[in-house]
């Protein structure tokens, strides 16, 4: 794909922004809803039910199952609602999918329709005097406590959600992105839809539109369905990082065969930084691919590790590692580990992995770039991060990347946080 064709149209409409971007590249529409505001302990466990709650029904389809009838006479018309932790922001979305007219006989107008369907479910909710319908709201709760219940029977997430939270104690970023089990009972009707109306009239709105549609009639389409008060979205607080004076070290013992190694660095990087792109490529040789060191060393050469990698966390500036490995094995695994790392350090990498490196990055860019999805995911950094950076400019700023730059990275990032998630030592 082309980089040049994306082109972001941006416009402030009542209380949203909304961002149009004309392609004919999807063979459907996308509406995409993102509500942002700063992840707070009050508030993380009603955010994460409210969506579930909007989606399962509203005032008009007052039952799942009349919404979902509605959606299939739109020739199959999809619904996602998401969640997510981007740095200190807890994001609510809600995505649409819907046929392109053009690709069928019915000349009737779907994209019209697909707004429709996205007012009624942001605006229209199944409410009854001052709270969301009873039985949708206990329903919900219920599939919320197995949601956050099946984190702690999925040991590789657990013992990543467990990094964090020793990692950014008293920082918002260590909360769930699905709440507390035990904040869910407390919920009621009315505190629920308390919440919307305060969500609505504070976080921060963007509409996201891609497909083969024109600018103005969407415009055109969302000042008459959706139109909100103004608002000035809220910050989350800055919090300064000490930097530890020794790292941080963390042994849990479960019930597992499988030990967990979790490493948690901060890469005091953020997007938006300049040097940004030049992190990507570090994580690329370190640790985010199969040809990268810690695969190699940790998995192959020294067969320690059932799975070995590292991911960013773009927003807060976080590192994580992530391996399985045998119980006995946590020694050694550490050492070969930090091993990698002081490699980096040293600029011990040759010029075949940086370019390799690149290439990968290069791919997966534009991998993501082939779904409307993945598309609006690169973009919606922007409004996290609050900059402006054109997808063209992510690949040509970490092309550009120079071993120079990767070492100066590696000497900005910090060991914080060893996690093990370790069985009882009576099986060795």
């Amino acid at each position: 794909m082309e980089m040049e064709t994306i082109k972001e149209k941006l416009t402030q409409m009542h209380g949203y922004k909304l961002h149009v971007i004309e392609t004919d590249k999807y063979k459907t529409n996308t509406l995409v809803w993102r509500m942002k505001a700063p992840l707070a302990k009050e508030d993380v466990t009603l955010r994460a039910l409210l969506p579930q709650v909007m989606q399962s029904s509203t005032a008009k389809y007052s039952t799942t199952t009349t919404l979902r009838s509605f959606m299939d006479d739109l020739y199959g018309a999809t619904l996602f609602v998401d969640l997510a932790k981007k740095g200190e922001y807890h994001i609510i979305s809600f995505l649409i999918e819907i046929a392109n007219e053009k690709f069928l006989s019915d000349p009737s107008p779907l994209l019209k329709k697909g707004f429709e369907l996205l007012a009624e479910i942001l605006t229209n909710p199944n409410v009854t005097e001052n709270g969301f319908d009873q039985e949708t709201l206990e329903k919900e709760k219920r599939t919320l406590k197995q949601r956050i219940q099946s984190v702690y029977d999925d040991k590789m997430r657990y013992s990543n959600v467990r990094l964090i939270e020793e990692m950014c104690k008293g920082e918002p970023y260590a909360l769930q992105v699905n709440g507390e089990a035990e904040d869910v009972e407390k919920i009621t009707a009315e505190n629920l839809y308390e919440y919307y109306k305060k969500a609505f009239s504070e976080d921060e709105m963007d509409l996201f539109v891609v497909g083969d549609v024109k600018e103005e009639e969407v415009k055109e389409i969302a000042s008459e369905l959706l139109q909100f008060e103004e608002r000035s979205p809220k910050i989350a607080p800055e919090h300064d990082i000490q930097k530890r004076s020794e790292v941080n070290e963390v042994k849990e013992e479960q019930d597992v065969k499988q030990g967990k190694l979790n490493i948690g660095y901060r890469t005091n990087i953020v997007y938006g930084d300049p040097d940004y792109f030049a992190l990507q490529v570090f994580n690329g040789i370190f640790g985010g691919f199969s040809h990268s060191k810690l695969f190699i060393n940790v998995r192959e050469k020294a067969s320690l590790a059932y799975y070995a990698a590292s991911r960013l966390e773009s927003h807060k500036g976080l590192m994580m590692v992530m391996s399985g490995i045998d119980i006995k094995n946590f020694d050694q695994a550490v050492r070969i580990i930090n091993e990698q790392m002081e490699a980096m350090k040293k600029g011990e990498f040759t010029d075949e992995e940086l370019l390799q490196t690149k290439a990968v990055i290069r791919n997966q860019i534009l991998e993501t770039l082939d779904t409307s999805r993945g598309l609006l995911e690169i973009l919606y950094h922007n409004v996290v991060a609050g900059t402006k950076i054109k997808i063209d400019e992510w690949l040509t700023e970490m092309e550009k990347t120079t071993r120079d730059e990767i070492l100066k990275i590696a000497g900005k990032i910090d060991l914080d946080t060893i996690y093990f998630l370790t069985g009882s030592e009576a099986g060795e």
